[in-house]
């Protein structure tokens, strides 16, 4: 009898490639973006400079980021009509999750577009900047509208990420809020072809405009078994909390879990195995938050440091970066239902870049799929 191999399960496409780019390399142990590790840009680069880097292609020079500072200012207010449908959106829907006021806002400020239908480089180009700079701004006038508030304009004086925090809460965040909700951007930012990046890749491919991509790629984020990742590791962290305060330990909530199978979120990584190195650097910045802004939330992170070390001991699984994301933007104020938009607000970026690298090398994307169905009948005879 012969032994037979058994075939690795290549459902949703595992450890297959089916393209190149120029945008993204990731690896086990690395994560880099246009040939510069994702370390190295946290530690030393501003959001700006990582979107031009992503979407101009190179590292901006001094006088290339001011005047993209500029023209991220210049297109950070979009036409009023926007802000008043997300407005609209949530009195008349406030239980509709932000995502899908996001995507409406996105498909309709395309019909305002006057480059919309160009997928010539120079006008996709404005397109990305005009995308980047008034998604922060639609986020911020729908989560103020839902607290019954006045939508905030963007201070020119400002950096992106505390433009972010500024138009979602109202009030001027200080450096340490800013700068890790930049590094936060920056760690979202790309990542090759993940769901969203290749959903906008596969639309682009068609030859469809570039809003239509992004809607395409927001709906995909939305789900929670990828941008949506965040807002359940908080929500499954609080849950935990809960019941530590009525005194069941965190042991004995994830004992449970693995008896019942229940999904952990913020926990794996398709490609990552041992370990998502953007978590730690995540966690510490949050960490630092905490203790220099907010010296209360840090109960979140030492039970998430406890809950990650019960995971790692009993199933071998590292956190990835939605983990200590849920607790970082927890412990700033940031209501949970706005994790994923904020992640929009990062990955946009990317989006466009592949975008536009699909439009300038296209061949439309189309799969074969495997027929598992029954066999042929007659339909006359059945």
């Amino acid at each position: 009898m012969t032994a037979t191999t058994k075939q690795p399960d290549t459902r949703g496409l595992a450890g297959q490639t089916i393209g190149d780019t120029q945008i993204c390399s990731v690896g086990q142990s690395h994560l880099i973006y246009r040939g510069y590790e994702i370390a190295d840009l946290a530690a030393h680069a501003t959001f700006e400079e990582v979107a031009f880097l992503l979407i101009e292609g190179r590292k901006p020079s001094s006088e290339e980021l001011e005047a993209f500072r500029v023209e991220l200012s210049e297109y950070a207010n979009p036409d009023p009509s926007i802000i008043e449908l997300v407005q609209q959106i949530a009195r008349t829907s406030p239980k509709a999750h932000p995502m899908c006021a996001l995507r409406t806002a996105v498909s309709a400020a395309s019909h305002l577009d006057p480059d919309c239908e160009d997928n010539s480089p120079a006008a996709e180009l404005r397109k990305a900047k005009r995308l980047v700079a008034s998604i922060p701004t639609i986020i911020g006038a729908h989560q103020r509208a839902l607290e019954g508030k006045d939508a905030v304009k963007p201070d020119p004086s400002l950096s992106h990420a505390a433009n972010l925090l500024m138009c979602i809460t109202g009030e001027r965040p200080g450096e340490i809020a800013a700068r890790v909700m930049d590094v936060s951007l920056i760690l979202y930012a790309e990542h090759d072809f993940n769901a969203s990046t290749f959903t906008c890749r596969v639309i682009a491919s068609t030859m469809s405009d570039m809003h239509s991509a992004v809607c395409g790629g927001i709906g995909a984020l939305k789900g929670p078994l990828h941008g949506g990742a965040n807002e359940a590791a908080m929500e499954m962290l609080a849950e935990i909390m809960k019941s530590v305060e009525g005194g069941t330990t965190p042991e004995a909530w994830l004992a449970d879990a693995f008896v019942t199978k229940r999904k952990l979120m913020g926990f794996g990584h398709r490609v990552y195995k041992n370990g998502d190195h953007r978590a730690g650097i995540l966690r510490d910045w949050g960490i630092k938050y905490a203790v220099q802004e907010n010296a209360g939330a840090k109960k979140w992170f030492d039970l998430g440091d406890e809950v990650q070390a019960i995971m790692l001991r009993e199933k071998n699984i590292h956190p990835n970066v939605d983990y200590p994301c849920g607790m970082t933007y927890y412990a700033m104020g940031i209501p949970v239902p706005q994790y994923t938009p904020i992640f929009v607000a990062s990955r946009v970026t990317g989006w466009c870049a592949h975008i536009m690298e699909q439009h300038q090398n296209n061949r439309i994307i189309r799969p074969l799929a495997e027929y598992t169905g029954p066999e042929l009948k007659s339909w006359e005879g059945n």
